[in-house]
């Protein structure tokens, strides 16, 4: 009984060692497309999928403004404390204070690219970049200010 159980496994590991055997030897023989990409080597070609999730980034148009209102839905909605959104006060045009963004501090090194960020802004301030060569050798160079110097935010977003 034992013996037979035993034998069994063993035919049954073969089989399965077969199977596998002759998928990589179909695809040893019929050329179909090539799906491994030769990187570093094709930095220039090299071509990401839509759906690839590298870093957040905060896009600034042409006169250094931003489409951040600084509500920190971004920050709610991390899991993991990645976003960090600080503030100043401002005067506005009848001199009264008013609170906007002054920097917005990602850390790369905490990220897990879930997107939930990026879903949570209401005012489509924030998405994802294609980028993926993060090796550094000073950990602080991974925690980032989204927002560039002396930005302000467009005109009609609320």
């Amino acid at each position: 009984m034992f013996i037979k159980k035993y034998i069994q496994e063993i035919w049954g590991a073969v089989k399965s060692l077969l199977k596998g055997m002759r998928r990589t030897g179909y695809y040893f023989t019929h050329h179909k497309e090539i799906i491994t990409q030769q990187y570093p080597d094709n930095r220039e070609t090299l071509n990401l999928p839509e759906r690839f999730k590298g870093e957040v980034v905060m896009p600034h148009d042409e006169n250094n403004e931003h489409r951040c209102t600084g509500c920190q839905a971004c920050e709610l909605a991390c899991p993991n404390g990645t976003i960090k959104v600080i503030f100043k006060n401002e005067l506005n045009a009848e001199g009264k204070k008013k609170k906007a963004i002054d920097k917005l501090v990602y850390h790369l090194e905490l990220c897990t690219m879930c997107n939930l960020c990026i879903e949570a802004c209401p005012s489509d301030a924030i998405k994802m970049a294609q980028t993926f060569e993060h090796s550094v050798f000073d950990r602080n160079e991974l925690t980032k200010i989204l927002n560039k110097p002396d930005s302000k935010i467009m005109d009609g977003v609320e």
